[in-house]
């Protein structure tokens, strides 16, 4: 799996980044886990055209100790399809950005 890692999280910096995600993000299904959702003029040419398998998101997993964020484009409808394919570098770029919104704001130094 393609991800980003932020780990060697204090108890309290990880604390904060999930107060964060849980201000900023739609809850996934299960504890710990958060979508990001990719805007439609973010969407791949594999995402076009697929408007019943949208929207589509990012997944994060909050851990003890690190936060992940997939860069694997999902489907909230369909597991499997055409349409589910890794992040386009614009894509890519949409969640590092997010991330160092994140970052700065929560003042984590990780």
């Amino acid at each position: 799996m393609r991800q980003f890692v932020i780990d060697e999280l204090s108890i309290l910096e990880r604390d904060n980044l999930d107060s964060y995600l849980k201000r900023t993000l739609a809850p996934g299904p299960m504890a710990g886990i958060f979508w990001i959702k990719l805007p439609d003029d973010l969407l791949a040419e594999a995402q076009r055209g697929h408007e019943q398998c949208g929207p589509f998101y990012l997944a994060v997993e909050t851990e003890e100790k690190r936060i992940c964020f997939e860069l694997l484009v999902r489907s909230k409808t369909n597991l499997h399809c055409t349409c589910i394919a890794y992040a386009t570098p614009a894509q890519r770029q949409f969640v590092l950005d997010f991330i160092d919104r994140m970052l700065s704001e929560e003042q984590i130094k990780a």
